[in-house]
C-alpha cells in the first residue's frame, strides 16, 4: 500500500463531497508507443513495460495499484489567513478553510493557497483505489462518464434517443455548461480543463476507480489503530 497526493479542482472536490465522483482519469506521461504491433510505456522505475503488464501492475510497471491511498490536495487557507471575524467552529476543527466550500469566509481570507501547496495534514479527503485501467480517453463509457462527477438534471424534453436528462460540467470556475449525452459532457469537460481540442487527441489515460473517505489520511490510521 502506497500513499500519494492527488490534485483536484474546486468543482471536482464538490463532486467528491457530494458522492458524485468515484473515478478520475489522468494522462499517461510519457504516452505509450507502438513497436512490433504492441503498445509499450516507459516507466521511470522499471524501464519499458508492455502496456498490458502496466495495466495489471505486474513486475513493478505501475506506480498506483488497487489498495493504494490518494490524499486530495485542494485550494485552501489556514486560520491565520482570515482577515477578520470569528472563523467559526468548523474552521477551527478543520484548522483552516477550503475554497470549494464557498460560504461567507470567501472574501475575508487574505490569500488562498493553491492546491499544490496543501500539506498532508490539511487534506480532508482520502481516496482508496479499487481499480486501475489504461485506455484511450474516448473509450470512456456512459457509466464511467457519470462516475467522473457530472451533475445531472431533468429538463423534461427527451431527445431522439429517449434521454431526458442533461449532464452539466464546468467550463470555468463559475460557468456551468451542459450536454445531452454524458460522454459528450465529459469530453467537453476535458477540453475545458486541458484546452480546446484536447479530447480530440484521444490520449492514453489511466482511469482510477476509488472509494471516497471524507477524512484526513492520518486520522483514518488513528481510528484503525
Amino acid at each position: 500500500m502506497t500513499d500519494r497526493p492527488i490534485l483536484f479542482s474546486g468543482p471536482m472536490v464538490r463532486a467528491l463531497l457530494d458522492d458524485r465522483k468515484t473515478q478520475t482519469r489522468r494522462i499517461l506521461k510519457p504516452q505509450p508507443y507502438e513497436y512490433n504491433g504492441r503498445w509499450w510505456i516507459v516507466d521511470r522505475h522499471s524501464g519499458d513495460c508492455h502496456l498490458d503488464l502496466w495495466a495489471r501492475g505486474d513486475v513493478g510497471c505501475r506506480p498506483i495499484h488497487p489498495g493504494d491511498r490518494l490524499w486530495v490536495r485542494e485550494t485552501w487557507a489556514p486560520l491565520t489567513s482570515l482577515t477578520h471575524n470569528d472563523p467559526g467552529p468548523q474552521a477551527i476543527i478543520d484548522g483552516g478553510f477550503y475554497r470549494a466550500d464557498g460560504g461567507t469566509v470567501d472574501g475575508e481570507v487574505s490569500r488562498w493557497k493553491p492546491s499544490i501547496f496543501m500539506p498532508r495534514h490539511a487534506s480532508r479527503l482520502t481516496l482508496i483505489v479499487t481499480d486501475v485501467r489504461v485506455e484511450r480517453l474516448q473509450d470512456i463509457s456512459e457509466a464511467d462518464a457519470k462516475a467522473e462527477g457530472l451533475q445531472t438534471h431533468s429538463d423534461g424534453d427527451a431527445d431522439d434517443n429517449g434521454r431526458a436528462r442533461i449532464y452539466e460540467y464546468f467550463r470555468g470556475s463559475d460557468d456551468l455548461e451542459w450536454e445531452r449525452d454524458p460522454v459528450d459532457a465529459y469530453l467537453s469537460l476535458w477540453d475545458a480543463i486541458n484546452g480546446d481540442g484536447a479530447a480530440h487527441a484521444n490520449l492514453w489515460v489511466a482511469a482510477y476507480t476509488f472509494t471516497v473517505i471524507k477524512q484526513n489520511i492520518d486520522e483514518i490510521e488513528k481510528v484503525a489503530a
